[in-house]
């Protein structure tokens, strides 16, 4: 068996993740981790939340109830590369360098994966499923994983994987494994949208509408809300990638019934790796996480898919199961994935943390325990791009939010209105952009001036060129003329 490599104060956190059954007997050991990703899952697309009149979700509802559930968890930035490139190094997206889907291949020794500080700690480490990684899916040695699955996207996707997935765990691993469950689901949602085939499979003709789900509270668009917004909503419009423009509130239903009904195909493929885990008497040491790389928006203020900032795109699930007994609690601690997580697995398995990754270790709040000093406010990013012209512009956009525990501000680098404000305490929904009222100007300027405190410390330039000059007016670019 090979070497584990522990830092100090690992068997500390060893002893409260002691495990019970088969594994109890090894509790210096380091406990297994599963890692499952869903794609494109909102926070609350989960049964144990919403109820089963729509949705039915033992699997995810089964780690509810026996894990600890983060009320307020969000992607880095809600979009499938950046998030995942931040989620597997521990860094922010500008840290990375990766804000859209283009993927940019890192230097895996400035870069280092969280395949590669597993590896190199004696783990094994499978990975199963969706890559969208800033690493080449064929170079193990740069990124640490042991791929053991074909991540190319073909039909019946999450089905293929999963059985990869259960095959590996009823070998009954001898040596502790990072597994990464990367399924693709509900993202096939993407493709619903505009009528094409599933890459997981089709999920039937809907029910006669008087079964549909309630189409969103906040379908139109905020009052008062940025223009950088207005002008992305109609340039989405515009592209087929995002045919939505013209939907009723029933194709806003029919919408969000297909969404369900993907969250149920990924709901039971997590089922039978669950099963798996137990029929091989692994639960009892394994840490389970569950989260999703962002949201969709299912037609709320008129978007579809992620990218903006409104809570369905960027609040995701987030759940960690403790290995033996269960202990169920929920936390309301503000957490970002992207560099949160990372931190929480590697000191779940006694790996040193680098000094140089800036997020923080769950694992105090996971085991229960005060978190008074846990940061008050997060940031997350963005980039807006549109390839389709509106009115003569292409219009493009970084952004930048930062959350507190009632406030969302948030400023964009193109446009006249540039700044975003919304209580999310007073107005959940999002539906009026507070950032011109002279009565909370004092609030604007006080998240603007620590959003502006996170981009010095953290050397975001893009940040701090966004809040240049007191937010002048900055016009969209003319699109390019051929």
């Amino acid at each position: 068996m090979r070497k584990y490599i522990l830092a100090l104060g690992a068997l500390a956190s060893l002893a409260l993740l002691a495990p019970t059954g088969r594994a109890a007997e090894g509790q210096s050991e380091p406990p297994n981790i599963l890692l499952i990703m869903t794609d494109q899952q909102s926070a609350d697309a989960m049964s144990h939340f919403i109820g089963n009149q729509y949705l039915n979700t033992p699997a995810m509802d089964s780690l509810a109830r026996e894990g600890v559930v983060f009320q307020r968890a969000y992607a880095p930035n809600p979009l499938c590369v950046p998030a995942r490139s931040s989620i597997f190094t521990g860094l922010y997206p500008h840290q990375t360098g990766i804000q859209n889907n283009d993927i940019i291949q890192l230097n895996p020794e400035s870069f280092v994966s969280m395949g590669r500080h597993f590896r190199q700690a004696g783990y094994d480490t499978p990975y199963f499923g969706k890559w969208h990684l800033p690493y080449g899916v064929n170079q193990p040695a740069d990124h640490g994983f042991r791929v053991m699955t074909d991540t190319k996207i073909r039909p019946n996707f999450d089905t293929e994987v999963t059985d990869e997935a259960v095959a590996y765990l009823a070998k009954t691993p001898t040596e502790p494994f990072l597994m990464v469950l990367s399924l693709l689901n509900p993202h096939d949602i993407c493709q619903y949208a505009r009528g094409d085939a599933l890459p997981c499979g089709e999920v039937g003709p809907p029910p006669p509408a008087d079964q549909w789900p309630p189409a969103p509270a906040n379908l139109a668009p905020a009052q008062n809300e940025p223009d950088t917004l207005t002008t992305i909503r109609t340039a989405y419009h515009a592209n087929r990638m995002f045919p939505v423009g013209d939907f009723t509130e029933d194709d806003w239903r029919r919408m969000r019934w297909g969404y369900y009904r993907m969250v149920e195909m990924v709901d039971a493929e997590i089922g039978r790796v669950l099963a798996a885990l137990r029929e091989a008497e692994l639960d009892g040491n394994t840490l389970i996480i569950f989260t999703s790389d962002h949201g969709e928006m299912l037609g709320a203020h008129g978007f579809n898919q992620k990218t903006v900032f409104y809570e369905e795109s960027v609040r995701i699930p987030l759940i960690v199961r403790r290995p033996g007994r269960p202990a169920p609690a929920t936390r309301p601690e503000l957490v970002n994935i992207g560099i949160d997580l990372l931190p929480t697995m590697m000191e779940a398995a006694g790996i040193a943390i680098p000094e140089t990754l800036p997020g923080r270790s769950l694992l105090p709040l996971v085991q229960g325990q005060p978190a008074p000093d846990w940061p008050r406010h997060l940031v997350l990013q963005n980039h807006l791009i549109q390839t389709v012209e509106v009115d003569g512009l292409r219009p493009t956009a970084h952004g930048r939010m930062i959350l507190g525990e009632r406030y969302k501000y948030a400023v964009y680098s193109d446009g006249v209105q540039r700044e975003s404000l919304v209580d999310l305490q007073a107005d959940p929904l999002e539906m009026v952009d507070l950032a011109t009222d002279p009565a909370l100007r004092e609030v604007k300027l006080e998240h603007r001036a620590r959003l502006a405190d996170f981009a010095r410390a953290h050397a975001d330039d893009v940040a701090l060129g966004m809040l240049a000059d007191g937010i002048p007016p900055r016009p969209f670019s003319p699109a390019p003329q051929p």
